[in-house]
């Protein structure tokens, strides 16, 4: 629990500026959602890309493999070897 502000610090101002400096064709935007547990933060990033090919593009043929830069490897206690890719079906907004 004791690194996780530290982790949303280096997402604000390292891993998010940086991923949106490369300019990847086909990415919309990026969402991170925080809980807090009893002992651990858990924080779930989501990606959103126009198509599977973006992925492909910003990650290469491994794309599955997450996107954890070693700045943000180094604060946290663990981390998903491999990314779950969705395909978006419906979006609804009041």
């Amino acid at each position: 629990m004791e690194n996780a502000d530290k982790y949303q610090t280096i997402l604000n101002k390292e891993v998010l500026p940086s991923i949106e400096a490369k300019k990847i064709p086909g990415y919309k935007k990026i969402e991170v959602l925080r809980i807090e547990f009893e002992t651990e933060v858990e924080f779930v990033t989501i990606m959103t890309f126009e198509s599977l090919q973006n992925v492909i593009d910003f990650q290469g043929e491994d794309y599955k493999r997450c996107y954890v830069p070693d700045v943000a490897q180094k604060v946290l206690k663990r981390w998903d070897q491999e990314s779950t890719h969705y395909e978006l079906i419906e979006t609804r907004e009041y």
